[in-house]
């Protein structure tokens, strides 16, 4: 049954999927919000165009053939759970492109037995290492560094992945009302926020940030010739958001917390200049993954799924594996004269500002 909503939730990503006003018909004006301008003619063309170009991106990171741009490489991710997560695909192709170690935590680590044992049938020759953690916590993450340190004599990548989208209860459970109950929650007023809200959201996706770009940094000035690193350096790869540069991408303390990245990624990479260590921000934009289901699930139940995104040039979502091929480049040497950008992942919505289309 189709859900009755009676909210907007106003986030310029995905408010049309969700908008039970029905289509407004041209008039004497004819200006039509909230569309892509440009493009094919028709609906039917754009849904058919839309949806082989989401099986390409699908198509293309179930292949297991890499070129080898991770090789010897050694190094970390966190925020690796959700099989339709940005960590989750980093480390299967972080794997898929050769990378000699890769260690994955997450704090939810459910699903990283099955994540290891995939990883290691398919890719042999990459060592995976998988740890339970709070990627905010210094204490952990300073024990990671050390023992990846001891273990391999070097470190070459920190993807600090680890992030939330606000403080809500853990369920294993999924359905509509959840759904509903977790948009609304999105699309609070900042009077209905607690702020304790506010710290945590700030202590995960901020302090979770800080903590990889101090520990990684450091461990990335240690050579070892003798396995095969005789010249510091390294990436560190921050994931932000385009809430961290555009407004109406989330509520506040997401939008504050992703920021705070965007700026970290800036500053850290001046901070250790000469150490041949780059800091560079993904800012994805809206992305098909677990945080995000709920959008989805209520969109298709309300038969809207093509309205998904449409407010870009692409015309549709992300995927994960799209902002992950973004990471892979960043945690190459591919990237080396790449640093301190916050790097936008979200078929170009945030290269534009909001518009009327004409509809002629």
């Amino acid at each position: 049954m189709t859900p009755k909503h009676t909210y907007r939730l106003q986030q310029s990503t995905d408010i049309d999927a969700f908008d039970d006003t029905p289509s407004q018909p041209a008039n004497t004006e004819g200006l039509i919000v909230g569309t892509a301008r440009g493009g094919p003619a028709s609906s039917a063309q754009l849904r058919e165009i839309r949806k082989n170009a989401l099986q390409g991106v699908r198509s293309r990171a179930e292949s297991t053939v890499g070129s080898g741009k991770l090789k010897g490489k050694v190094g970390v991710i966190t925020g690796v759970g959700p099989e339709s997560g940005i960590g989750t695909a980093a480390a299967k192709l972080f794997a898929r492109e050769g990378a000699k170690h890769i260690y994955l935590g997450d704090y939810d680590d459910t699903a990283l037995p099955n994540l290891k044992k995939w990883l290691e049938s398919t890719y042999p020759p990459t060592k995976i290492t998988i740890l339970k953690a709070d990627a905010a916590s210094p204490p952990t993450i300073s024990t990671l560094i050390s023992q990846v340190i001891e273990e391999n004599g070097h470190l070459d990548f920190f993807f600090a992945n680890a992030g939330v989208s606000q403080i809500r209860p853990r369920s294993t459970t999924f359905d509509v009302n959840k759904a509903m109950a977790d948009l609304r929650a999105l699309a609070r007023p900042v009077s209905a926020i607690d702020e304790k809200e506010f710290e945590e959201v700030m202590r995960i996706n901020a302090l979770g940030v800080f903590v990889a770009i101090k520990y990684a940094s450091e461990a990335m000035k240690i050579i070892s010739p003798e396995k095969g690193k005789s010249v510091p350096g390294g990436s560190i790869i921050l994931t932000a958001s385009i809430a961290g540069l555009k407004a109406n991408a989330g509520p506040i303390p997401y939008s504050a917390s992703k920021a705070a990245v965007v700026s970290m990624a800036q500053t850290a990479a001046y901070d250790l200049s000469g150490y041949n260590i780059r800091v560079n921000a993904l800012c994805p934009g809206l992305i098909e993954t677990d945080m995000t289901r709920g959008m989805f699930t209520l969109a298709e139940a309300a038969g809207k799924s093509d309205k998904m995104g449409v407010l870009n040039p692409a015309h549709r979502q992300g995927l994960g594996s799209e902002v992950a091929q973004v990471a892979l480049f960043l945690a190459s040497d591919d990237s080396s004269y790449v640093n301190g950008q916050a790097i936008p992942i979200d078929g170009g919505l945030s290269s534009g500002v909001p518009y009327a289309k004409m509809k002629l």
